[in-house]
This record gives structure tokens, sequence and C-alpha cells, in this order.
């Protein structure tokens, strides 16, 4: 009887092992997935604004000025993949209303340039090179258009609608749907040339914009605006996140409306995000790699130590960076920002390019049910679908990296399954010194992906990462130490 009875328990032990932990929270969609996955990506502006010498068009000026005898769009693609970006998203409207594609929507569009003699589509040539060369392509379209007569009535938002469908329809996949929250305002409004307001609330109308065209003509496009919908903004235009990052976040709709939209966000809290959050709602931190969005040529481009930085202030808090890429006037990005980015992109390469732990023995205080699929061999094998697991009541557990000699490293990667929920509220990481644990790191939140630049580099042959807070058990699918590439 007592065999028997071992026999059942051993059974249902094992059984059990063989069940993965349950989800936390609110959980990321697989189009959000491939979002993480893309890290760093570049937006791109190019309008007669360029020729202007503007930040903001009016929208009033001649097609003609545009006119980038050099144009190269491969130029420009090229340099943003060595920059370690993954994906760019192309402004093919912004607020001036001039559209870089012969759309049918408006007269006040490329065809009307000298760009290849008025047979030019730039949003083509922007998404040809970025897939020939193995970059994701989104693009952005501008509610605002200070250019068309009909803004601010009905008949507008039809004609912004039939822009994305012609957007949608011919080029391709696209991983994201990038929508700014800039709504009315002063401009040339076909000569009107007067100040227009709107209800950014109602006018756009874009639960059922978003529902009924972006869904079902780009079901993998991450819908981004300041709100969010798939990527919410960070509230910010430094390209920070918060140090706690949370990828969780409700919306708050205005007063007397459904949605939470465009030019309505509660910025304060978008930094951080809200633990246990309604939606699955991760931050993108925009930054122009110049001072401005569009090309200046009195300005320079961020250092790559600057840039590094904001990659360890957005990317490095389970958030992405999105860096602005300005063009010049010959239709090129400018050698300065060429080098700037080579430079950006080398230093992630080379500080990326070996991970410590990978030849180490690392030992947890729980697997769970003991079970190897769920070991710690999953944490330094780069599969995101794989992760260590620990038993569903043991939520404070830690790892013990032994390297089997001193190493020095100052650069620690931790990443959590989100395809489980964000789990971890606090860790902290030890090395060991002699016969003592000194602590070197304090941290909160972890999620797709935390980077820990330490003050001072650490040098040791054993290092303990304590999970200190979590509500459930662990399921994570990362872990590194690096030396940071000078």
């Amino acid at each position: 009887m007592k065999k028997l009875v071992l026999f059942f328990t051993l059974l249902s032990f094992s059984l059990l092992a063989q069940v993965p932990p349950k989800p936390y929270g609110a959980l990321p969609s697989e189009r959000q997935l491939q979002w993480h996955d893309t890290e760093v990506y570049g937006l791109i502006h190019f309008t007669p604004t360029t020729f202007e010498n503007k930040e903001w068009g009016y929208g009033d000026a001649d097609p003609k000025l545009f006119d980038p005898k050099e144009f190269d769009a491969e130029q420009i693609v090229l340099a943003a993949r060595a920059g370690g970006l993954r994906g760019l998203v192309l402004v093919a409207k912004h607020h001036d209303g001039f559209a870089l594609w012969p759309t049918k929507t408006t007269d006040y569009n490329i065809s009307k340039s000298p760009f290849r003699n008025g047979k030019g589509d730039m949003v083509k040539e922007f998404e040809q090179a970025a897939r020939k060369h193995g970059l994701k392509f989104g693009v952005y379209c501008s509610p605002w258009d200070r250019n068309s007569a009909a803004y601010g009535s009905p008949e507008y938002v039809n004609i912004y609608r039939d822009q994305l469908k012609e957007l949608y329809s011919n080029y391709g996949p696209l991983f994201m749907s990038w929508h700014d929250g800039a709504n009315g305002g002063d401009g040339y409004y076909g000569g009107a040339r007067e100040k227009r307001s709107i209800d950014n609330t109602t006018y756009y109308g874009w639960d059922s914009t978003w529902t009924n065209l972006t869904r079902k003509l780009q079901p993998t496009a991450n819908i981004f605006s300041d709100v969010g919908w798939d990527v919410r903004w960070v509230g910010n235009e430094k390209g920070i996140a918060a140090e706690t990052h949370w990828a969780t976040f409700t919306p708050q709709p205005p007063k007397g409306v459904s949605v939470a939209v465009p030019g309505q966000a509660n910025y304060p809290e978008s930094p951080e995000g809200h633990r246990d959050g309604k939606f699955w709602m991760p931050a993108e931190c925009d930054v122009p790699l110049r001072k401005g969005w569009f090309y200046h040529p009195d300005e320079k481009p961020r250092s790559p130590d600057e840039l590094f930085d904001l990659y360890l202030k957005s990317v490095g808090r389970g958030a992405a960076l999105d860096l602005g890429l300005a063009p010049d006037t010959h239709g090129k990005l400018h050698e300065d920002d060429v080098a700037a980015l080579k430079a950006f992109g080398d230093r992630l390469q080379k500080t990326f390019a070996t991970n410590l732990a990978k030849s180490a023995f690392i030992r947890a205080s729980n697997v769970r049910g003991f079970n190897s699929r769920y070991g710690t061999k999953n944490l330094v094998d780069d599969n995101k679908t794989t992760y260590w697991a620990t038993d569903d009541d043991y939520k404070t557990p830690d790892l013990i990296i032994d390297m089997y000699q001193p190493r020095t490293f100052d650069i620690i990667t931790l990443g959590e399954n989100v395809r489980l929920g964000q789990r971890i509220e606090a860790f902290a990481v030890d090395v060991l010194e002699g016969e003592n644990w000194r602590e070197i790191y304090k941290g909160t939140s972890v999620g797709a992906k935390r980077v820990v630049k330490l003050s001072t580099p650490a040098t040791a042959q054993k290092v303990r990462v304590r999970i200190t807070k979590s509500p459930v058990g662990m399921a994570m699918n990362e872990l590194g130490l690096y030396k940071q590439a000078e």
C-alpha cells in the first residue's frame, strides 16, 4: 500500500513538473513580441520642410522645392543598419501635408515635385531598401494636415483614412503604424491661412480607424500613439524611460469618451507605466539623432557615448529606442550622422559579443519540478521561448554564476519570458569576496530586457543574482555578464 501511495505521489509530482507557470497579468500579442525584439529603430523625417530649414512646415511650400538630386535610400538604410537599428519608420506625411508617395487623395504630393521627374515614390524606395537589407518597415502618416483645405471637416477624416488605406495596401507588411498627437492649429489650409481647432477626442474616430483599417489591413503593425493600443509614448522626447518601467498600462480616456486618444495621454505616468496595468503597452523612447527631427546644417549628431547611454535608459529598461534620422537636402544622411551611427553600432556589437555567463556554471536555488526543461541553461541559449522557471511558491530565488576564474564585467543583462507576463518587482546582484557576498547593484523591474551598467567595473569569480520581490514564481529567459567596449 505504501509503495502504491509513493508511486502515485511521484507520478503526481512528475506531471506537475511538466506544467508551465501560469501567465501573470496582461500579456503581449505576437506583434508586440516582435516589437520587443526590434529594440532600436529609426524615424525618418524628410519633406519640403527639410529644404526650408524648419522643424514644422506650414503647408504652403512649393512642391518644386522638394528636389533631392542625390537621394539614396540604400545609403540611409545601410547607415541605420550599421548603427544597430533593426527597423525604420518613414514619415510618409508630416504636418505640412506633403505626401512622399503619389497618392490619389491630394495634389500636394511627390508627383508634383521634380523628384524622379514627377514619377517617384519615396515610400516605395525606402520600403524596398529596408527589406533588401533586413530591416523592418513602418509608416507615419500625420493626422494633422496644414495644407488640406478640408482639414477640420468630416470630409478630411475620409481623406486621411484613404491615405492610410493606400499606405497599408501598397507597401507590404508593416511592423508599425505611427500616429502623432499633434492636432490642429495655424496652417495654410488651401490658402485660408488661418487657425483651425478640432476636438481630438472625437474628430478622427480613432477607435474605428484602428479597428477597421489598421487591424484588418495590417495585422502585424503595432499601433503607436501617446496612448498606445500596442506601444505607448514614453512621455518625453529625450529617449529615456523611467528606471522602473512597467510594460503594462491603463490609459485614461478623456471625460465623456470611451477610449483614450492621441493628444490626451496621461503623460506623467507614461515613463514608468502602471504595475498590473490593464493592457500590455510598453513604451517607445523617441529622440532625434540631432537636436531637431529635420536636418539643420548648424546641428551635430549625438556622440556614440550619448547614444549608448540612451540605449541603456530605453532598451535597457524594457522599452525601445526610436532614433530620429534626418536626411539632408541632397537626400542622404550627412557623413557626421553616418559616423556617429557606425560608432554606436560598433559599441553595441563589441560590448555584447561575449557573454561571460555562457561558459559559466549557473546554479539556481530552485528549478521548477526539478525538470531540466526549466533549467538554467535556458538563460544563456539566446532563445527567448525557453526559460528558467521556479515552482509556483518559490518567489525569491537566486542564481549563482561561477565563471571558474575571476572575470571583469560592468554590464549585466536580465530578461523575463514576457509571454507569461512581467513578474519581477525587485532584484539585487552580489559578488563573492573571500567568503562574503557584497551587494553591487539593486534594481526594480526587469521585463523584456534589463541592462544594468555598473558605476565601476567588478571583478569576481562568482556572481549572485537575487530576486527579492515578485508576486509569483520566475520565468526568466536571459542572463548576461559583459564588459563594455571602449
